[in-house]
């Protein structure tokens, strides 16, 4: 009769104790360092605090994260725990391996058909932080037949209350080909909703930082969402997996040079957008080299130095040849005239040095000569010029935008200052580009960006410019692009990005989006997107669907206290123009709620989300509020049924459509 130890269940409890005590001890073998007589001055002292700093927040014990989530029994007999950080004990053995080192990558590969030397692969399942359950597949006894993981599959299905949670324990094997691809190449991913495209690109971020953790510390990595509330959502991601230098920004804050205080229509949008903004801005900027006409005469002590204007010409024509960055140019070019001169001065019998030539190149004639030649431009003011004055636009555009074009991007009022212009988003992407032209833009070594197709070409540029050394991940979702701007296919957008030759990957299994809500989203897919592959849920839940014909806003909330009923989190999805009046519907009623980007808790777990906020977003339930509504509160109808299908595919659990005017034709069966 076997006794509770002997119980598989009582003996994984027991190493999971075990594991934690260990990651105790090493939290605290790190917080013992003495680090007084290793330090050699203050400056040393304080990177070296900063790092074990860092180091103990990463060997944190969480307590409702498990430590473990798999386990792999190898054909040789060795076993090994997975889990999402290194854990091990006094002399040094593992117990708990990293997810990403490659003995875990069988957890997530490995099959029936293609067992990779995996006996026994075992799926723990959790309450909160406590081991409750497991689940065994034999993968290479072919007595077994393969089977749904029931553990997995609930995993999957676990409802939704607080900020994005990461998927280490449940990465399928073609999202797993993507995480672990290497740091050289590109990597695309076209995801439709629920396939788990922004955990795949988090996911990469943490196994790149792992497999290349030095190159990755000197270089940097970013990651780039569409706006705060987003990367508010999915920001305890990384952090989770023990990695927390990943920095997080949106376009706009990579391209903050000016206040933005003004707004484009969306024809203007649109062609400041254009990738052919860079060539007007390029021409603008290299209009203000002039050959020179007059010599330049160096005097030094009794003697004179005469660099001819021929001779300057042909200086100015190479350093333009040489095709480098417009201030790199100006900053060689008193040397080039430096240089020319200590020539003349070899040939005459002196013996100049390196010193020579840069008193040579300080002299005030030189740099006189430097400042007609070849001037310093300040790029938000290039921007600013060209946006107000005509001549200037007509110029420098000519064979590249035509009469409307120009005539959309010309400002109505011409600001007096870059300080008292009225910038756009899109504005401040040009002065980006400006900036870049007479400075390189410093390259980090790898960028995820998300949601990538509502950015506009330039703004693909921009991000490009932030990379042109390194890598990226891009994702996003050409059915989910709502900007006028939207990206029409892959291939140019990464063609903009600098990044043509990346490698294009598309999900089509949705592990969040039910079954009915899914395909009843669909039904937008011929009208949006149509060489899209629908997505196909492989839940199990087929999930509650219902689409409600209301008379008012009270019906509304009635919905809402129905899905706040059920567990999880709900959303309440609404054009942005109706959400005011839902709001103080929502008020009157009592029932209080949080905005996009808040955090939910067990008693406020209704948010209400403007449709233009609420991409990237899931809730476990959701109301969405007048879908014609949606739809007409864009500037065009296919961006408009974009945006629904947006709303459309946010809920985990169950999705109720309410409406008191006509459904948009285009969903009706």
């Amino acid at each position: 009769m076997s006794t509770p130890v002997d119980d598989p269940l009582s003996r994984e409890r027991s190493h999971l104790a075990a594991s934690r005590s260990a990651l105790r001890a090493m939290r605290e073998d790190v917080e013992a360092l003495d680090i007084s007589d290793v330090t050699a001055n203050w400056v040393n002292a304080e990177v070296l605090a900063h790092q074990i700093e860092e180091r103990i927040k990463a060997l944190a014990d969480l307590s409702d994260t498990p430590l473990f989530f798999g386990r792999l029994d190898y054909l040789p007999g060795e076993r090994f725990y997975i889990g999402r950080r290194h854990v091990h004990d006094a002399d040094g053995d593992p117990m708990v391996i990293d997810w990403r080192a490659p003995v875990s990558q069988p957890f997530y590969r490995a099959s029936k058909k293609d067992p990779m030397d995996i006996a026994l692969r075992r799926r723990f399942g959790y309450t909160g932080g406590d081991l409750t359950a497991y689940e065994d597949e034999h993968l290479s006894d072919p007595a077994e037949a393969a089977r749904t993981s029931k553990l997995l599959q609930q995993e999957i299905e676990r409802p939704r209350v607080g900020p994005m949670r990461d998927i280490v324990a449940t990465i399928q094997p073609e999202q797993d080909e993507i995480v672990r691809s290497g740091l050289s190449g590109t990597v695309c991913v076209q995801g439709g909703p629920g396939t788990g495209k922004t955990a795949v690109g988090l996911h990469r971020v943490a196994y790149l930082l792992y497999a290349h953790r030095e190159r990755l510390a000197r270089t940097g990595t970013l990651v780039i969402g569409p706006n705060r509330s987003f990367l508010h959502y999915i920001e305890q991601v990384l952090p989770a997996l023990g990695e927390l230098t990943v920095q997080q920004a949106t376009v706009e804050d990579l391209v903050a040079h000016v206040e933005i205080k003004g707004t484009d229509d969306a024809t203007a949008a649109v062609v400041k957008g254009d990738a052919r903004m860079a060539r007007v801005l390029r021409r603008a900027l290299y209009a203000h080299v002039t050959m020179p006409t007059e010599p330049v005469v160096v005097v030094r002590g009794s003697r004179r130095w005469r660099v001819a204007a021929y001779e300057l010409e042909e200086i100015v024509r190479e350093l333009l040849d040489r095709d480098i960055r417009y201030g790199a140019a100006r900053e060689a070019l008193p040397q080039r005239i430096a240089h020319a001169v200590l020539v003349q001065m070899e040939r005459s019998g002196e013996a100049p040095d390196d010193r020579v030539q840069d008193a040579v190149a300080r002299n005030s004639a030189v740099k006189a000569a430097v400042k007609a030649v070849w001037p310093a431009v300040d790029p938000a003011k290039l921007v600013l010029r060209l946006l107000s004055d005509a001549d200037f636009l007509a110029e420098h555009a000519a064979g590249i935008l035509d009469e409307e074009e120009q005539k959309a991007v010309l400002w109505a009022k011409p600001a007096r200052s870059v300080r008292s212009a009225k910038w756009s988003a899109a504005d401040a992407v040009l002065i980006d580009e400006a900036t870049d032209l007479i400075q390189r833009t410093h390259s980090l070594g790898h960028v995820v960006l998300d949601e990538a197709q509502d950015l506009s070409p330039m703004q693909y540029r921009a991000v490009g410019r932030r990379c042109t050394t390194g890598s990226a991940t891009v994702l996003g979702d050409l059915a989910q692009g709502t900007t006028p701007w939207a990206t029409r296919s892959w291939q140019e957008a990464l063609a903009h990005l600098g990044k043509a030759d990346a490698v294009v990957e598309e999900l089509t299994a949705g592990f969040r989006v039910p079954t009915d809500v899914i395909t009843y989203a669909s039904r937008l897919l011929p009208h949006i997107a149509p060489g899209l592959t629908p997505v196909v849920s492989i839940r199990e839940n087929p999930g509650h669907f219902e689409v409600r014909e209301v008379t008012g806003t009270a019906d509304v909330v009635d919905a809402c206290r129905e899905s706040l009923r059920h567990e999880g989190s709900t959303g309440l999805i609404a054009a942005d123009a109706r959400v005011p009046e839902l709001a103080k519907a929502l008020t009157d009623a009592g029932i209080p709620y949080l905005g996009p980007g808040e955090e939910t808790t067990q008693d406020t777990r209704l948010t209400l989300v403007p449709a233009s906020l609420a991409k990237g977003l899931e809730y476990d339930y959701v109301v969405l509020d007048e879908p014609r509504a949606v739809v007409d509160g864009e500037p065009d109808e296919r961006t408009g049924l974009r945006r629904l299908y947006v709303a459309l595919t946010r809920a985990v659990s169950g999705l109720t459509v309410t409406h008191a005017a006509p459904l948009p034709p285009q969903l009706i069966a």
